[in-house]
Formats: C-alpha cells, sequence, structure tokens
C-alpha cells in the first residue's frame, strides 16, 4: 500500500506530462499556418481571403466534429483515438508542404479540423480517469497552460524552419514531426488507457445517456458557459490591438505588447488556479470572484484614462483574474457530468467555445464600426458577469439533478 501511495505522484506526473504535451501539439498545429500566410500566398496565387477560408474549413470541421469524437473516445478509448488525431494534424500539413494548388488545400485543412477535434474529449477522459482526485485541478490547470506553450511556440517555429526549408519544407518538417510524436503518443497507451463504464442508473433511463444528456439543465448550462467565456475571450484576445489606442490613447505597438502581457499573466493565473482550485470544492466561488474582478477591471481600462503603466498593470490583473477561474471552470464541468461520459460532455460543452468565437467578432466589429469603441468593454464586462450566472447555475442544477 505505501509503495502504491508513494508511486501516486509519479504516475500522475507521467500521465499529466503526456496528456500536456499533447494539447501543447494540439496548440502548435493550430496556429502552424498563419505564420506562413504571406508566402503560401505566392506559392498559391491566392488572396488572403482565400487563405482564411482555408482555416475556417479547419475550425468549423473541429467544432462540428468535436461532439462526434466525444462519443467516439467514450467508445472506443482516448488511448486510441488521441494518437490518431495527433496523425491526422500530421498528415494534414505534410500534404499542404506537397499540394500544388489551393482547392487541395481545403481538404487537407477539413483532415486537420478533425484531428483537432479529439483533443478536449480525450484528454479530459484520460485526465479524469488516471490523476489522483487530489490534483485533478492542477492537472487541469497544467493541460490549460500547454497549450498556450503551443500557441506561443509555433510562429517562432515555423519562422525558423521557413528561413531554413522554405515554406513547404517546413510544412513537411512539422507533419513529419507529428507523426513521429503520434506514434510516441501510441506506444505510451498503457498509462493512457481509460476504463470504459456505464452507471447503472444510466442503464434504467435513456434520459442519462446518448444525445439527450446533452439537454439536462447542468449540461446545457456548461455549454452557455463555455459559449459566454469565448465571447468574452475572443472579444479581448482579438481586439485589444484594436481599441486600446482608442480609449487610452496609446500606440499599435504598445496595445500589441499588452494584448501578449495579458495572455501571458492569463496561462499564469491558470497554473495559480490549478492550487486554488485543488483546495477548495466551491469552484463557483473561485469563478464569481475571478471573472467578476475580470469584468470590473474591463470596465475600468474601457472607461477610466490612465497612464499606460497602470493601463499594463490593469491588463495583467485581469488576464491573471480570468486565468485563476480556469481550472476552477474545469472542475465544475467534471462535477456535472455523469460516470463514463467524460468524452461526450466535454466535447459537447468545448463546442460552446467555438460558438462563441464566432459571436464576439460581429458585435465587437459592429460597435467600433458605430464609433461606440468604449462599449466593447461593456460587451466584454457584460459577458463575464454573465459567465458567473452560468456557472452557478451549473452547480444549483447539478445538485437538484
Amino acid at each position: 500500500m505505501t509503495d502504491i501511495a508513494l508511486d501516486a505522484p509519479r504516475r500522475d506526473a507521467r500521465v499529466i506530462g503526456l496528456i500536456g504535451g499533447a494539447h501543447c501539439a494540439s496548440h502548435f498545429f493550430q496556429l502552424v499556418l498563419p505564420p506562413l500566410f504571406p508566402l503560401m500566398k505566392t506559392g498559391f496565387a491566392v488572396d488572403f481571403v482565400a487563405l482564411g477560408v482555408m482555416m475556417s474549413v479547419f475550425f468549423f470541421t473541429s467544432a462540428f466534429a468535436q461532439v462526434a469524437m466525444g462519443f467516439i473516445v467514450d467508445r472506443f478509448g482516448a488511448h486510441r483515438v488521441l494518437p490518431a488525431g495527433i496523425a491526422c494534424l500530421g498528415l494534414a500539413m505534410l500534404g499542404i508542404g506537397f499540394a500544388q494548388n489551393y482547392w487541395m488545400l481545403l481538404p487537407l485543412a477539413a483532415l486537420g479540423g478533425i484531428g483537432n477535434s479529439v483533443f478536449h474529449p480525450a484528454d479530459y477522459s484520460v485526465l479524469t480517469a488516471r490523476v489522483s482526485a487530489s490534483r485533478m485541478a492542477r492537472a487541469y490547470s497544467v493541460h490549460t497552460v500547454s497549450g498556450t506553450i503551443g500557441w506561443t511556440l509555433a510562429p517562432i517555429t515555423m519562422l525558423f524552419l521557413s528561413q531554413w526549408l522554405g515554406w513547404r519544407g517546413a510544412l513537411m518538417a512539422v507533419g513529419v514531426i507529428g507523426l513521429v510524436f503520434a506514434a510516441f503518443i501510441a506506444s505510451e497507451h498503457s498509462e493512457l488507457t481509460t476504463v470504459r463504464h456505464i452507471h447503472p442508473a444510466a442503464k434504467r433511463d435513456g434520459q442519462k445517456s446518448g444525445t439527450a444528456m446533452f439537454m439536462s439543465l447542468p449540461i446545457l448550462m456548461a455549454f452557455l458557459y463555455f459559449t459566454l467565456l469565448a465571447t468574452a475571450g475572443g472579444a479581448t484576445q482579438n481586439f485589444f490591438p484594436t481599441v486600446l489606442p482608442q480609449v487610452q490613447g496609446i500606440t499599435l505597438a504598445l496595445a500589441t505588447t499588452i494584448t501578449t502581457a495579458y495572455l501571458a499573466a492569463s496561462a499564469f493565473g491558470s497554473f495559480a488556479g490549478g492550487f486554488a482550485a485543488d483546495m477548495t470544492k466551491d469552484h463557483d466561488r473561485v469563478i464569481g470572484a475571478g471573472l467578476l474582478g475580470a469584468a470590473a477591471l474591463a470596465l475600468v481600462i474601457g472607461f477610466a484614462p490612465m497612464p499606460a503603466l497602470l493601463v499594463f498593470a490593469a491588463a495583467i490583473a485581469m488576464g491573471f483574474m480570468s486565468g485563476l477561474t480556469i481550472p476552477s471552470r474545469d472542475m465544475l464541468v467534471r462535477a456535472a457530468t455523469p460516470p463514463g461520459s467524460t468524452g461526450k460532455v466535454f466535447g459537447f460543452v468545448y463546442s460552446g467555445l467555438d460558438l462563441g468565437s464566432l459571436v464576439s467578432p460581429v458585435v465587437v466589429g459592429a460597435l467600433i464600426d458605430n464609433g461606440l469603441t468604449p462599449y466593447v468593454f461593456v460587451f466584454i464586462a457584460g459577458a463575464l458577469a454573465a459567465t458567473v450566472g452560468a456557472a452557478i447555475a451549473v452547480k444549483h442544477n447539478r445538485q437538484a439533478h
């Protein structure tokens, strides 16, 4: 018994490391193509709109496939699905490196989208099943931070490889690396295998299984939570460089730097939030404090003229407080998930991120075009506050359910 207890931290660390690496790869491949757009534009003789369509195909396919992939993960096991997803991403980039015309890019982008769709249902299934409960929130936080690292590494890596190998060679190189990494993850199947099980209540009540489960109030509220959070996050991450110069009178370069600092602070906040979430069961309170604090700071940034240093500090604090809530968010969803349905539930609720990401650009763009830039921050604050309400509803309806 003592040997088992002593081995648990090492086993947890290995599982968390493998899943963190997979999530890092997922986010890395999401940003492999954009740094190469100027070179691909010339290579395929197309405009940036056409390349944007290619990325839309990638993310739309990922969004729609993610829900279905949750069922596949629960049916066949994450240890089979996860390496297959990484391999799809590697094959897609390898294929784009060889592609001779633009129309070949679209099915390859769809293949990449299918690969990208596996990570949330597979990753959370493994973490939930294999990591000790006392370290679960920290495991979720490492998962989030690993994805951020993937985003950070991609532009630098592709810039270096394209200068060395050309843009086609760069894509072929990361494609091959993806296939090698997929083989490595497949070889670690013993660490990633989850035991499929069906809760007895699910056998007696059809509403506890299948798509009907998504219509239960706790899961619907979790989906709404993710949608609202992505609405606020998309507005912040995508438009900070545009709106900060207008409301605070700073330069575009400084606004871009502040946006980078905001994202870095969010990653640090997520890491700290893992420790906070492991020390409490009141995850809705952590979420409420963090997101309401971030909402208040958004209003301050939007309506209170400040020196550049204070804008910088407020944005860092806003990012940290938002990130602090992410592990508690995942723990809240975990608590609302019926046994044996982790892949399905996380696949479904995480698709809310894609929906929210589609909503915010339209609303924020309209506000800016109509000279209502400060109200972008009202929109962000309102979405964050509504997210708190959704979090409370998840916990309340889960307890009632």
